[in-house]
């Protein structure tokens, strides 16, 4: 799938540069052009003449390389790259392309790029997990930047922690698959809800459901994959997300997730609303644990604010928003009802009653129901419904 790409490998001033001839190596065999652009303190790590016997092209590291009046144009490379991966990238670099500090060719060029942009972190695990790298990681992030996480293991410092630069065959395979796969989905940020909320009685119970967060979850790769950015607030789920183009917000109640989910949803070109919210909340939580001894209780419950039907008041037109139905009776009028209410563009219904579908299953068996149409899909693979599902949402944006 790389075959005829032309591709910018970023070079930074960690241990860790070596890897790059790997890198380097895999995407040519993968069939890309590659164009090496090394910071100085790239080339205390590796040299020159190595990368460019590897890529065959000189390679770009100063603005002025003669005194001929010759230069090298961050602007062509920006127009020529399909993509620009930059591993391995240190706090420094991260810190300036988040800021704009264009003081070496490798930033400028990021700055000048129209390709996306891949960003594989190398450094020890304190300046990796310091607040001041990963509020500069989500600032990258949300320029569309894609974040390709760094591994656990043994560091330059001998220390075991997060801070490794991915493997370059893995990130080789990552650029791979972002062409492999269509990208329909390109330009557009994609808010997703996904999982449960916890509702809080006292300090040690909670009011919750089953839902594990597969379906959100799944959605989220879709999305990713497809070439959106996408912000996902999960409730309390153990799942884990892959692709580095998703943001992840966690909350617990219903309120932490209408507050996440409308303060990205005015950037958003659309909402996915998949969470199994509570409808319901105690009033009041208790701040220490009822005890046994204190006999029988009575827990009075209050309705939590719809996030879809919040969501749905507030679109802009050009804006859509995708609600979800669990429903065990009158499975189709009750969705319908829903649609129409909360100001969906269209619902995905699923029933309890239907084996393998809704919570904890790896499958589901959904009803796609829009004002115009209704698909009936059969049983599938949750990552399989996911693909359905952004396909209906792709098409609404083609209907526009």
């Amino acid at each position: 799938m790389l075959k005829g790409k032309h591709i910018v490998v970023g070079i930074t001033g960690s241990i860790a540069a070596y890897k790059a001839c790997t890198l380097i190596r895999a995407l040519i065999k993968k069939g890309a052009e590659v164009q090496a652009v090394i910071t100085p303190a790239g080339k205390e790590f590796i040299t020159p003449v190595t990368l460019s016997t590897l890529t065959s092209k000189p390679v770009v590291s100063e603005f002025f390389s003669r005194r001929d009046g010759s230069w090298h144009s961050h602007v062509d490379l920006g127009l020529w790259a399909d993509a620009m991966v930059i591993a391995p990238a240190t706090a420094s670099t991260i810190g300036k392309m988040a800021h704009g500090v264009a003081d070496n060719m490798l930033v400028t060029t990021y700055l000048s790029m129209k390709a996306p942009v891949f960003i594989a972190p190398a450094m020890d695990l304190d300046m990796y997990a310091h607040p001041a790298t990963q509020r500069n990681l989500d600032i990258l992030k949300t320029y569309g930047n894609r974040i390709i996480e760094p591994a656990e293991g043994e560091l330059a410092s001998h220390l075991i922690g997060k801070g490794r630069m991915e493997e370059p065959e893995r990130i080789a395979e990552i650029i791979e698959a972002f062409f492999a796969t269509r990208q329909d989905l390109a330009g557009k940020h994609i808010l997703i809800t996904a999982g449960p909320t916890y509702e809080r009685i006292d300090p040690v119970r909670f009011i919750g459901n089953y839902s594990s967060g597969k379906m959100g979850f799944a959605l989220a790769e879709e999305c990713a994959a497809r070439g959106a950015q996408v912000t996902l607030v999960a409730g309390p789920v153990q799942m884990q997300t892959r692709h580095p183009a998703i943001r992840r917000i966690d909350v617990e109640t219903a309120a932490e997730m209408l507050s996440a989910a409308a303060g990205a949803f005015p950037t958003a070109d659309a909402a996915i609303l998949c969470a199994a919210v509570a409808d319901f909340t105690p009033d009041h939580a208790a701040i220490s644990k009822i005890k046994r001894e204190r006999g029988e209780q009575t827990l009075r419950l209050v309705p939590t604010q719809d996030i879809a039907a919040t969501l749905g008041a507030a679109k802009r037109p050009e804006q859509r928003v995708v609600g979800f139905a669990l429903e065990t009776d009158n499975e189709e009028s009750h969705a319908r009802e829903k649609l129409a209410r909360k100001h969906l563009d269209f619902i995905v219904l699923n029933s309890l009653r239907d084996a393998g579908a809704g919570f904890r299953c790896d499958t589901n068996k959904v009803t796609i129901l829009s004002a115009q149409e209704e698909k009936k899909f059969p049983l599938k693979a949750k990552s399989e419904v996911a693909k359905d599902i952004i396909d209906t949402l792709c098409q609404t944006f083609a209907d526009c």
